[in-house]
């Protein structure tokens, strides 16, 4: 089972519980990147606005993504999960192709249908048929990031004659982030791999999900484990100062704690297990590479 770390990206995330700087974002990232993680991933919004109106200010994801790529040397690059409402599809699969070139094929192009109703009345992006205009992004996308000339006239999206020149020197991968039918349904078609977050230890619930995946890749008629299983998981360290508002789910244990945590993570299936660590500072990450090394042992 790979493991991997969510990266500062803004609201309360950096090391005072301010917004975090470039530093922060590259600090966490080297700190994966050296002590054995498989992974690290940007969350991609505008801005986060509670119920309660407070505003939490975000960098942009996919700036940050490619400054990263440029400041380690092994880990994989992802997003969780880059809106499709944000970007034009055809700009998406260039950006795409661009960043697995510079990274040395490391990127996961995780994506969605986005949801949170603020950005998009703020920015003026449509809200309507979020899904269906997601089922046809997604399809350009893949298309012409697996090397298609692509031609496609759909309600919401066209393209004609489309390519990608030069073309990615492999075929990068796909995640997508949902659970609801229609998307289980896309992300059987489409991806190579799936998300579930964001949750404590395993429990019940993660399983349920998982059966869900596994039901819709049997649909599609494809093999089991076809489609990658990845798991969200917050994990707090009790050794550092608490966050603001820290999540309730939150798992919260010592390090020998949180890798008997990992283990029953690993044992349900989940093939890739991303952390969204509270705090975001090296430390915490190093905490998890403690525990991932207690878990392989």
């Amino acid at each position: 089972m790979k493991i991997g770390v969510m990266l500062p990206l803004g609201g309360e995330d950096g090391p005072d519980g301010g917004m975090p700087g470039w530093r922060d974002v590259r600090a966490v990232a080297q700190a994966a990147d050296q002590n054995g993680l498989d992974s690290v991933w940007v969350a991609d919004h505008f801005f986060y606005r509670d119920p309660d109106g407070r505003m939490y200010g975000m960098r942009e994801a996919w700036t940050l993504l490619s400054a990263v790529a440029a400041s380690t040397t092994r880990v994989e690059l992802g997003t969780m999960v880059l809106c499709a409402s944000f970007r034009d599809p055809g700009l998406t699969a260039k950006m795409a192709a661009t960043l697995d070139e510079v990274s040395g094929g490391r990127l996961i192009l995780g994506v969605g249908a986005g949801w949170h109703e603020p950005e998009y009345e703020a920015f003026g992006l449509p809200t309507d048929h979020r899904v269906g205009r997601f089922e046809e992004w997604l399809e350009i996308v893949a298309r012409m990031i697996r090397g298609e000339t692509l031609t496609f006239d759909g309600t919401y999206h066209h393209v004609k004659d489309a390519q990608l020149d030069p073309a990615p020197a492999r075929r990068i991968p796909i995640l997508v982030a949902g659970h609801r039918p229609r998307m289980m349904r896309l992300t059987a078609e489409w991806a190579d791999a799936w998300n579930t977050a964001w949750y404590g230890a395993a429990g019940n619930r993660v399983v349920e999900r998982l059966g869900t995946l596994r039901e819709a890749v049997r649909a599609a008629g494809k093999p089991e484990g076809a489609v990658a299983a990845t798991v969200g998981m917050i994990v707090r360290d009790p050794d550092q100062p608490s966050v603001p508002d820290p999540d309730t789910n939150a798992f919260g244990g010592t390090v020998p704690e949180l890798a008997e945590v990992l283990t029953a993570y690993r044992k349900l299936g989940v093939d890739h297990l991303i952390v969204s660590p509270e705090p975001m500072t090296p430390k915490t990450v190093e905490r998890i590479a403690e525990a991932r090394k207690l878990m392989a042992e």
